[in-house]
């Protein structure tokens, strides 16, 4: 089996453990499923003389989607964050999921797993303050403000994601038993003109925050090539969390060093040109986990030699 054939039966699943794709898309089941409970204990708590439908938007819905105006901000500056995990019916949940799969999948293969979540997270922060500038800005939007609808939904994240992924690799093809692939690119147009013609034209500053949304995943693969990783904090941050609440695993991994490398009969850091199944399927893991262009040189080059060994 040849290491290309070996990486791609190595592929993230969505089932696997700390896949950022899974837990994107349960989070947003999740408080799907939350908000609309709610609000069917308010329609049977309420008569319609009550209007509880008015009193879910006000009390709960309110609370969570990004409001246009910056005093209401001030006073819930969480929506920010809360509003790209929001949605307000089960088509637009249905579509996040799809194009988030879509995307997400060949963004993990192609550049890691631990990308997708701050490219998710960035896109959805950049297009809540371009729906506010927006509304702020242009005088149209701006006579509008008293009775524009919130910002709501992962549109600005998911254009985020599909325009990084597309920068890192717009030849990458899908499909490939139809006359050799289809461009990502092409896919990436399409996913931009049902957003553009369904959701972001119901509103001039939802274009504007989708396209702030896009603009920044395309500055984040941009910056990634130049050796600046804007997801290094978040990486580092979730590290110190995970090892805060599982002291365990920081002196099970510190065991294991001292195993391997004090303890050990020969010389520790010994280059050996032998190629195992075992060390293929390391590196491969580490192509998964964080993508090829974090591998070392000496990698790159076992990496080479497996494949000339038909490995």
């Amino acid at each position: 089996m040849s290491v290309m054939q070996q990486n791609r039966k190595n592929n993230i699943l969505l089932g696997q453990n700390n896949n950022a794709l899974t837990w994107l898309i349960i989070i947003n089941a999740v408080v799907f499923a939350g908000i609309y409970f709610i609000k069917v204990i308010y329609l049977l708590s309420y008569d319609k003389a009550a209007n509880p439908e008015l009193l879910f938007q006000t009390h709960i819905l309110d609370w969570l989607t990004l409001p246009s105006s910056f005093d209401k901000l001030g006073s819930r500056p969480w929506t920010l964050i809360t509003y790209m995990f929001t949605h307000d019916g089960v088509f637009p949940l249905i579509g996040t999921a799809l194009w988030l799969w879509g995307f997400g999948y060949i963004l993990q293969d192609l550049a890691g797993n631990n990308k997708l979540i701050p490219i998710y997270l960035y896109g959805g922060v950049a297009g809540g303050l371009f729906f506010l500038l927006a509304v702020h800005v242009f005088p149209g939007l701006r006579a509008e403000i008293t009775t524009m609808q919130p910002f709501i939904g992962g549109g600005a994240s998911i254009m985020a994601v599909a325009v990084a992924t597309t920068t890192v690799s717009p030849g990458y093809r899908i499909f490939p038993m139809l006359n050799g692939g289809i461009p990502l690119w092409v896919l990436t147009l399409v996913f931009v003109i049902v957003d553009y013609a369904t959701i972001a034209s119901t509103n001039g500053a939802y274009a504007v925050g989708h396209l702030g949304g896009g603009l920044i995943g395309f500055i984040f693969i941009h910056q990634l090539r130049r050796g600046h990783d804007w997801s290094g904090w978040m990486i580092s941050f979730t590290n110190w969390v995970d090892n805060l609440f599982n002291p365990e695993k920081k002196y099970a991994e510190d065991g294991e060093k001292q195993k391997l490398f004090y303890k050990a009969v020969k010389k520790p850091f010994v280059k050996k040109a032998v190629i195992t199944q075992q060390k293929i399927d390391e590196v491969l893991d580490k192509i998964n986990q964080k993508g090829y262009h974090l591998l070392t040189d000496e990698e790159k080059e076992f990496l080479k030699k497996a494949s000339e060994q038909d490995l």
